[in-house]
């Protein structure tokens, strides 16, 4: 991958950023666990808000990990009195849009190299660990944290997309700007959803046989051109690489089609996050 290579510091320093909901969060986890066992040192960052509930639910001590697996967190702006925000997906959405943003990250990033450039120095953190932090080298970021783009294009350093659906479904995401131009998505109106449109056969997406379009991902067949879901897709082209759940033994066609494709360079199949830790012991 390409973040190995850019390291001069001998532990690579990868930095993980997952989307603030469990079914993301989960399988980064587990993909840092797998980064951590090949050598790197490793800072996840969570949200604020999610941070504290681990604490709340695990205990104080939680995520103090290993002294080169450290968590720190970002501000969010959810509610610490609403337990259960995160759950509503739309709300949670529109927190992430409003909240989550560059500046806050950058920070963070400069935090994390300007521990490493002073090894005497020490920073205050989420994990009392880190003194010695080894350069940033690279972000693996879900596909969703938008401003993590921004952040490596600021600091020189490689994005690699972590992204955690199928690769057939990936795949139509990368055909959202064909689908843009040939008038298929964003939809018009809602109009669209029981007049037959979705009826229409797609026969030209690579490594997938004609389907339907009413069987792509819901998200891409909104009415709404400023979905977080269709400025994601426009965004994900300027990542240097992508990791996808999935195995090539399940998807061939659709995994050979993205890694041929310009658009989409350096694919890796990583399958599977969740079995990943029962077999790192006899690995």
């Amino acid at each position: 991958m390409a973040c190995i290579e850019v390291a001069s510091n001998p532990k690579p320093h990868a930095v993980f950023v997952p989307y603030p909901a469990q079914g993301h969060i989960k399988p980064m986890l587990q993909l840092a666990k797998l980064f951590h066992h090949k050598g790197f040192h490793i800072t996840f960052v969570n949200t604020e808000f999610n941070h504290y509930r681990f604490l709340k639910s695990l205990g104080p001590d939680s995520l103090n990990g290993f002294p080169d697996f450290n968590f720190e967190t970002i501000p969010d702006g959810l509610p610490p009195s609403d337990f259960e925000v995160t759950q509503d997906i739309p709300s949670l959405c529109d927190s992430i849009r409003k909240n989550l943003s560059l500046p806050p990250f950058l920070d963070l990033l400069a935090k994390l190299n300007g521990s490493a450039s002073s090894s005497s120095s020490s920073s205050s953190s989420n994990n009392n660990n880190n003194n010695n932090n080894p350069p940033v080298t690279c972000i693996v970021s879900d596909r969703l944290m938008l401003f993590t783009i921004g952040a490596g294009e600021e600091f020189g350093i490689p994005v690699v997309m972590f992204i955690t659906i199928a690769a057939s479904v990936f795949m139509t995401y990368s055909q959202l700007p064909a689908l843009v131009k040939k008038g298929l998505a964003p939809l018009k109106d809602e109009a669209c959803l029981i007049n037959g449109f979705l009826d229409k056969v797609i026969d030209w997406i690579p490594g997938i046989k004609d389907i339907r379009l009413r069987d792509i991902s819901t998200s891409l067949l909104t009415t709404n051109p400023e979905d977080i879901m269709l400025e994601a897709c426009h965004t994900l082209p300027k990542a240097s690489a992508f990791v996808i759940h999935s195995f090539y033994e399940l998807e061939p066609e659709v995994l050979d089609a993205l890694s041929s494709s310009t658009e989409t360079p350096n694919i890796y199949a990583v399958w599977s996050c969740g079995f990943i830790r029962s077999g790192l012991v006899g690995s």
